[in-house]
């Protein structure tokens, strides 16, 4: 299933950031002339750790599939894939980055899981001016206090995440929380939001437990939420660390003694590898679901051939949906006026309706927040799951213009009041 990695990154932990170099090129190497008229895009993912299940090979793919289906659409705009493995380390993000602007020529950069490494990236494409568009990280600081003119923010954000699960829970009853956090940017900032909305609605955060990326044995911190008495454990966390969580949980009987558990960002391949008994009657909230409606059907059918059995999650959607219309504003800007300038093309791609068959229509804010309903589901019984990856049974819907942060709660520096 796994497709060719083009770009790999080969790093020492004691070698210089400098040294940090890929095996191969992308394409061959090609003349000046020729770069100036095509597009090079990065996808920069999580390819071997925690997220690669959210990102990885099928992200690569999806972006491969949004530059197919824009020549379909008759915008036939050459543009190659670039692909490299951030490690979860903002350093070697940010270094991949610079390194891919400065010597390979990349116009774009997208995907970047691990809100640390994501708010690195948006730094040097800031300082460089090229095009960023971020999925699956989600930190709501991308666009708020650390927004940027060349930074655009798809699916999901901590804003997001806690408006729409953390206020259903406390509606249903949830009014105690204790948080599982993951212990870097963002954990910290879902547990910051979430904890808002839960004590705006009237309720109370008990306590939390900080946990370091990529916990095997949550058992300790399991012990600290059920001894707190708390009605709601937040697991502010997500990947693989939420899947061990929930099923040591499970161990634990959590459910059994009335506790319930929010899953604040849980992403489709989560449901999948805890399975449908583990996970069942989870309320998720997410901006994609391959089964929601013919478009996304569609858009997952076009993508299957390429990723075996798997099925895309919202942040894979994000990287398609990004870089799909991504190519419809060079097309309409003209390929040499995009490359000279990333914030040139993000405000060409916020004046125009963003419209794909896995978000539907929708638009870009000032911000950089792409904006596109919110959809609260629980996860399926057994029972009640008819065919494979048949997950999610939909509770409520939040309109785009709802979903997100306010535009001018945020903070971002591009917004003038």
């Amino acid at each position: 299933m796994s497709p060719t990695r083009r770009h790999l990154l080969v790093a020492s932990a004691a070698a210089p950031l400098a040294a940090i170099v890929p095996l191969a090129a992308t394409v061959p190497w090609r003349s000046a002339r020729a770069q100036n008229s095509s597009l090079k895009i990065g996808v920069l993912g999580d390819q071997s750790g925690i997220y690669r299940d959210l990102s990885g090979p099928v992200a690569i793919e999806a972006v491969k599939l949004a530059i197919t289906d824009s020549k379909a659409a008759g915008r036939d705009i050459p543009a190659s894939v670039i692909s490299g493995d951030h490690q979860n380390k903002p350093d070697i993000g940010a270094a991949l980055v610079r390194q891919w602007i400065e010597r390979d020529g990349v116009d774009c950069i997208v995907d970047v899981p691990n809100s640390a490494v994501a708010l690195a990236v948006a730094s040097v494409c800031k300082e460089m001016n090229k095009v960023y568009i971020n999925s699956p990280a989600a930190t709501a600081d991308l666009t708020g206090s650390q927004c940027a003119p060349t930074t655009i923010h798809w699916t999901m954000d901590t804003w997001m995440l806690a408006h729409s699960t953390g206020g259903a829970m406390v509606k249903a009853g949830g009014d105690s929380w204790f948080f599982i956090t993951a212990d870097y940017a963002f954990g910290h900032a879902l547990q910051r939001d979430t904890s808002n909305f839960v004590k705006e609605a009237g309720g109370k955060v008990l306590g939390n437990a900080l946990a370091p990326l990529q916990t095997a044995d949550f058992s300790s911190f399991l012990i600290q939420a059920q001894s707190s008495g708390a009605k709601v454990i937040g697991l502010a966390n997500a990947g693989s660390d939420t899947v061990n969580c929930i099923k040591q949980a499970g161990e634990f009987g959590i459910a059994q003694k009335g506790v319930k558990l929010a899953g604040l960002l849980l992403f489709i391949s989560d449901v999948h590898a805890l399975g449908l008994q583990a996970a069942q009657g989870i309320v998720v909230s997410n901006t994609f679901y391959w089964d929601r409606d013919d478009g996304t059907r569609a858009f997952t059918k076009r993508l299957q051939p390429h990723i075996g059995g798997m099925k895309p999650g919202m942040g894979q959607a994000g990287c398609y949906a990004g870089v799909y219309h991504y190519l419809k504003a060079v097309a309409a800007m003209g390929i040499a006026d995009a490359k000279k300038s990333g914030a040139a093309t993000v405000a060409k791609m916020k004046s125009m309706p963003t419209d794909d068959d896995a978000f539907g229509t929708g638009r870009i804010r000032e911000d950089g927040r792409a904006l596109h309903p919110v959809y609260l589901y629980e996860v399926k019984k057994p029972s009640e799951s008819k065919y494979a990856w048949d997950y999610y049974k939909l509770l409520h819907i939040t309109p785009a213009d709802e979903g997100f942060r306010p535009l001018n709660a945020g903070g971002c520096p591009l917004i003038h009041s």
